[in-house]
């Protein structure tokens, strides 16, 4: 009974020292973002505390390195949720033929699909910028958007997903009269609504947190995004810190609050995947 208590009392502090080095960055990051400027990066609990580093972003930043960190904010969150919700919605389609429909081909679409899933994205991101370019779409949301528009992930989940579902309501829906996308739209999907919380959650942090691609596809300042503000914070942010910190907390919290507010619908979504 002993050996039981102390082996129990061995696992939860091991669990509550990786815990806390798991949160502490964050920690450190938002104690840094409301730190007097004069204590920053020197005290892990700042005595002082000021809201100067988010005055510092919402009024863009002093005159000779004024950027629009605020804009940037807002593109951040148009090209993450259009990129999401095409990969999504290509996801859906693409999943759904090959999972409960019969065509020629479809056996060849469903390997591509899983090389794919291997395939180095490095190499395209060359080719990738060059079409961009050359169709006229460099510096634009859809520049952002259109090339981070599918993800062979999402179509691999949303396939097993649906392999899982019987074929008896598509026949009976099919019975009452519904064409293809109503089913996959009015039966299907609301059918699969945890799967898609996990689905929505990964594919839209990936997305808002996506530097590449989002550093060579733009060349003025209205188009960046938040997180390429922030890597520039070694070039001129270099001596503003604080700011950075803060910038940094307004490009963590929103995939927080997302999570927070959609946690039982992953928990149950990720049931399934480890099954």
């Amino acid at each position: 009974m002993v050996g039981n208590r102390k082996n129990y009392l061995i696992r939860y502090f091991i669990a509550s020292l990786l815990l806390l080095l798991m949160v502490y960055p964050f920690i450190y990051l938002v104690l840094n973002s409301f730190a007097d400027w004069s204590q920053i990066d020197k005290k892990f609990i700042p005595s002082d505390f000021t809201l100067r580093s988010y005055e510092w972003l919402f009024a863009g930043g002093e005159a000779e390195i004024a950027r629009p960190w605020i804009h940037a904010f807002f593109n951040s969150a148009i090209v993450s949720l259009g990129s999401t919700f095409l990969m999504m919605l290509v996801g859906v389609l693409v999943a759904f033929a090959l999972s409960k429909l019969n065509f020629k081909g479809k056996n060849f679409i469903n390997n591509f699909v899983m090389f794919h899933m291997f395939f180095p994205a490095l190499i395209l991101l060359i080719p990738t910028f060059l079409l961009i370019q050359n169709v006229g779409l460099y510096d634009t949301y859809l520049g952002l958007i259109i090339p981070k528009a599918v993800s062979l992930w999402a179509i691999f989940m949303y396939t097993n997903f649906f392999r899982a579902i019987p074929d008896t309501f598509i026949e009976a829906a099919k019975l009452d009269g519904a064409n293809n996308l109503q089913i996959l739209f009015k039966i299907i999907l609301p059918m699969s609504k945890s799967i898609t919380t996990v689905i929505f959650l990964f594919l839209f942090t990936e997305r808002w947190t996506e530097l590449l691609w989002d550093m060579i596809a733009v060349r003025s300042d209205e188009m960046l995004t938040l997180n390429v503000l922030i890597s520039q914070m070694f070039g001129p942010y270099g001596g503003y810190p604080g700011p950075m910190y803060a910038a940094s907390v307004l490009l963590t919290v929103p995939i927080i609050i997302l999570f927070l507010f959609f946690s039982k619908k992953f928990q149950e979504g990720m049931q399934f995947t480890l099954k």
